[in-house]
């Protein structure tokens, strides 16, 4: 058994949680957002992020060393291709969903309309937004579009961890209400359906809907009731406190 730390709702813990899944890997979760997390998590993330996993004694705070990780601890199935043009790919289509695709569809999106809001107060930037949505979303729509695969995922019929990241980067996108547009990104749209409903994916939902309708101080009673596993302790200190959050 393992310990994530970190909230469904964030994208990385999302991709990290879909590959313990993939590989039959059980673990605990203790459910928290970056900004609640108390002192004994800053030592554990020293930039404040998640996801944070924990296996023993070793520690790691970054989801695609974490899933580098868990492909070399437990070798099948893979979630990276074997060969070495392939694998190199998966790591730069993994990068781009990690860095460019969460700068826009996370911190240009989904942080202004949903945690800046209810968290901390802060109303978005209807020009900021609009820009995003009519410049920024579309600009890596395009990118996608030619990138990704007609049918299948990126590297056959099972995903990979590069699939894995651009699903769950997406899917911050629909929690903020954005539609995407199927008629004229279809390829996109086909390649995001048949992620989301792999069991990888599928079965966090409940969980991410249940936190997403539900106050922080709630959200462990909530994820009991509905059967998370989670951990007994918890760095969560239930007050806000903005941290090093940014790319």
């Amino acid at each position: 058994m393992v310990t994530v730390i970190g909230s469904y709702l964030s994208p990385y813990v999302r991709k990290v949680l879909a590959v313990l899944h993939r590989k039959g890997i059980a673990y605990e979760i203790d459910p928290i957002t970056p900004f609640m997390g108390d002192d004994r998590f800053s030592q554990l993330s020293p930039l404040r992020r998640i996801p944070v996993l924990i296996d023993g004694d070793t520690v790691l705070a970054d989801s695609s060393v974490i899933c580098e990780y868990l492909e070399e601890r437990t070798p099948e199935p893979a979630t990276y291709p074997r060969g070495l043009v392939e694998r190199a790919r998966a790591r730069w289509l993994e990068e781009y969903a990690d860095s460019r695709m969460a700068d826009v569809c996370i911190w240009q999106y989904w942080y202004p309309l949903v945690v800046n809001r209810f968290v901390f107060g802060v109303a978005p930037d209807p020009a900021a937004i609009e820009k995003t949505v009519s410049t920024e979303i579309p600009e890596m729509l395009s990118y996608l579009e030619r990138e990704l695969p007609a049918s299948g995922f990126l590297f056959g019929a099972a995903p990979c961890v590069p699939d894995f990241t651009i699903a769950a980067v997406f899917r911050n996108l629909e929690l903020a209400r954005y539609r995407l547009d199927a008629a004229r990104w279809a390829k996109t749209a086909a390649y995001l359906a048949r992620a989301a409903a792999r069991d990888e994916l599928a079965c966090l939902r409940p969980f991410e809907e249940s936190m997403l309708r539900t106050p922080p101080a709630q959200h462990r009673k909530v994820l009991a009731e509905l059967g998370a596993p989670l951990s007994r302790e918890s760095y969560d200190t239930g007050v806000p406190r903005p941290g090093i959050m940014r790319l």
